[in-house]
């Protein structure tokens, strides 16, 4: 199989994946507060996985900012009323 259609349909697979987390992520809860809580958590467990696993550097900066977005989160998601 052609490397490049492999990938093609793997993306595909995934966005549908991604789409059908995120919709069951957001019930009970405003959009906006879903997408932000699901981009966030998103980018904090790539760059996680980026420092553990293809040893990206874990500079106290970027664990203080992944932090703050952890922060965020929970902020937005203790504070959201239900849609």
């Amino acid at each position: 199989m052609n490397p490049g259609v492999a990938s093609i349909g793997t993306s595909l697979v995934l966005t549908g994946l991604n789409m059908l987390m995120l919709s069951y992520a957001m019930r009970g809860i405003p959009v906006g507060t879903a997408y932000a809580v699901w981009t966030g958590l998103g980018a904090v467990g790539i760059t996680v996985i980026g420092i553990v696993w293809l040893k990206d550097p874990a500079q106290l900066s970027r664990l203080l900012f992944m932090g703050l977005i952890i922060v965020g989160v929970v902020g937005l998601k203790l504070t959201a009323r239900s849609a």
